[in-house]
C-alpha cells in the first residue's frame, strides 16, 4: 500500500524530515490554541496528519501574547538536573516530556521561526525581539504551510457519543468526528484570555481542584498601609520560608503583595496557609549586605538624627521599607535589633490573592488519570498536556517549556495511538 510522503519541518528536533505514515490522512482535533496545543498542531500535521485546531476565544495564543508584553520568558538556561526540580512533585511525571524536548531545543524551535534567543543575566532565555507577536506570527504562518486549520469561536462543550465532540458557535452548535483529540484548554487563571477552567466539570471524578499558583498574597497589614503604598515596589530584596530562599522584587497592590520572589514559593506557602491558617515569611531587605556589616553602617550614623533619616542614610531604604521596619520593631529598638530585623522581618500571610488573577494555577487533570503517553484512561483515543494537567512550576520559563514538551510528548502519544490503533492505518 502506497504511503504519503511529505518534507516539511519537525518541531522536535528543528529540521526536515520525510514524514509519512499514513495511507489516508487521520484527523486530529486539537482543542486550544495556546503553546501547547499549537506545538501539537505542529507536530501532526508535520507527520501526514489532518489537523483542526480548535478556540473558544475569537483569536489564538491571547495568554501567551500577555506574557510577551514585558518580554516572552521561553525558557531557562540553569542545568537540566536543576531545571527538573523546579516542577517540585511533578518532576518525575514530567521529567520524559522534558528530557525528550529539553529548553536547548526549544531555542533551537524558535531560531528556525526566525526568532534567535539569548539568556540574560539570572539566566532567563528570550527572544531577541523579547516579543511574544513576531514568534507567533511566523509560527502561524508555519502551521498554515504544513496545512492545519485553525477555528476560532469555536467552545468545546462535550461529547455527543463516543466518537463525536461538540462545539458551540455563535450561529448554533456543530460537532465533528476526528480520529483522535488532544486536549489543550489551559488552567483556571485569566479567564478573560480563554483558561477558565469550565473543562474540569467533564473530568470531575479526575481533575484535582485548582488552586492558584505564581500567585500574590494577603499579608496581615492595614487597608491604610496597603492604600498609601499601593503599587510602591522593594526592589531585590529576599524572602525565606521553611529553609527555602529567593531573590526578586516584590510589589505592594491593593490586596497585599506579588512578585516573583513571592511566586517561587507559593506551592509551599498556600499549603501552609491551608494548613495552619497563615504563613510567615522572612523579608530581607538588604540581602547582599550581612548583618555585621549593615550593625556598623547604622552605628556610624549621628544619633541625633531620626530614626528615618538614620535608616535612609546607613541602607538606602525607601519610605515604604522603612516604614516596615520601623513598624516591625519597638520604638526603643537598639542598632541590633534594627539591623537583625533589616535581615529577617516577619510577615505574616494569611491568604492567596483570587484564582482568576493568578498567573498560573495548580490542580488540573491528575497523573493518574492518563498514562505513560498522555491519554486519558476512561477515554481512549484522547490525549492531554499543558497547563490542563496538575503540576505547577515557577515564573522563570518553567511554565513555557512545560506546555512545549507536554504538547510534544501528547502528540506522539496520539501519533503512536494512531498507528497502532485506527482501522485503515497500515
Amino acid at each position: 500500500m502506497l504511503r504519503r510522503k511529505c518534507l516539511t519541518n519537525d518541531p522536535a528536533h528543528g529540521n526536515q524530515t520525510a514524514m509519512s505514515r499514513f495511507p489516508i490522512p487521520p484527523s486530529v482535533a486539537i482543542i486550544g490554541a495556546g503553546p501547547a496545543g499549537l506545538f501539537a498542531a505542529e507536530y501532526l500535521s508535520a507527520h501526514g496528519c489532518r489537523v483542526d485546531v480548535f478556540e473558544q476565544m475569537p483569536s489564538v495564543g491571547r495568554k501567551l501574547l500577555m506574557a510577551g508584553r514585558s518580554g516572552l520568558n521561553l525558557t531557562h538556561s540553569e542545568p537540566l538536573d536543576h531545571f527538573l526540580t523546579r516542577y517540585g512533585a511533578a518532576q518525575s511525571w514530567l521529567f520524559p516530556a522534558i528530557h525528550d524536548f529539553p529548553p536547548d531545543q526549544l531555542r533551537e524551535w524558535a531560531d528556525g521561526l526566525g526568532q534567535p534567543c539569548f539568556s540574560g543575566s539570572s539566566g532567563r532565555v528570550f527572544p531577541r525581539s523579547m516579543k511574544a507577536s513576531p514568534l507567533l506570527r511566523a509560527w502561524l504562518a508555519r502551521l498554515a504551510k504544513q496545512g492545519v486549520t485553525i477555528r476560532t469561536r469555536h467552545r468545546f462543550t462535550g461529547w455527543g457519543d463516543s466518537k463525536h465532540i461538540r462545539f458551540e458557535i455563535p450561529e448554533s452548535t456543530v460537532a465533528f468526528t476526528p480520529d483522535a483529540v488532544l486536549l489543550a484548554m489551559g488552567g483556571a487563571s485569566w479567564s478573560r484570555l480563554g483558561s477558565d477552567g469550565e473543562w474540569a466539570d467533564l473530568f470531575a471524578a479526575e481533575t484535582a481542584p485548582f488552586a492558584p499558583a505564581n500567585c500574590g498574597f494577603t499579608p496581615d497589614w492595614s487597608q491604610d498601609f496597603l492604600h498609601r503604598h499601593e503599587g510602591n515596589i522593594l526592589h531585590s530584596v529576599g524572602l525565606s520560608f521553611e529553609n527555602e530562599k529567593t531573590r526578586g522584587d516584590l510589589t505592594i497592590t491593593a490586596r497585599g503583595l506579588e512578585g516573583s520572589a513571592l511566586y517561587a514559593l507559593s506551592a509551599r506557602l498556600r499549603e501552609a496557609i491551608a494548613r495552619d491558617g497563615s504563613a510567615t515569611i522572612l523579608l530581607d531587605l538588604r540581602p547582599t549586605l550581612p548583618e555585621d556589616a549593615a550593625l556598623k553602617r547604622l552605628q556610624a550614623q549621628r544619633p541625633r538624627e531620626s530614626l528615618s533619616n538614620r535608616l535612609r542614610k546607613a541602607f538606602a531604604l525607601d519610605s515604604t521599607a522603612r516604614e516596615l521596619l520601623r513598624d516591625a520593631t519597638p520604638k526603643d529598638a537598639t542598632p541590633h535589633q534594627l539591623t537583625h530585623t533589616l535581615k529577617a522581618l516577619p510577615i505574616t500571610l494569611t491568604g492567596t490573592d483570587t484564582l482568576d488573577r493568578a498567573i498560573s494555577t495548580a490542580g488540573g487533570l491528575r497523573q493518574d488519570a492518563l498514562d505513560e503517553h498522555f491519554m486519558i484512561r476512561s477515554r481512549p483515543g484522547v490525549f492531554a498536556a499543558g497547563e490542563m494537567l496538575d503540576w505547577e512550576a515557577p515564573t522563570g520559563g518553567y511554565l513555557l517549556q512545560g506546555c512545549f514538551s507536554t504538547g510534544l510528548a501528547a502528540a506522539k502519544g496520539v501519533l503512536g495511538w494512531l498507528e497502532s490503533s485506527v482501522s485503515g492505518i497500515a
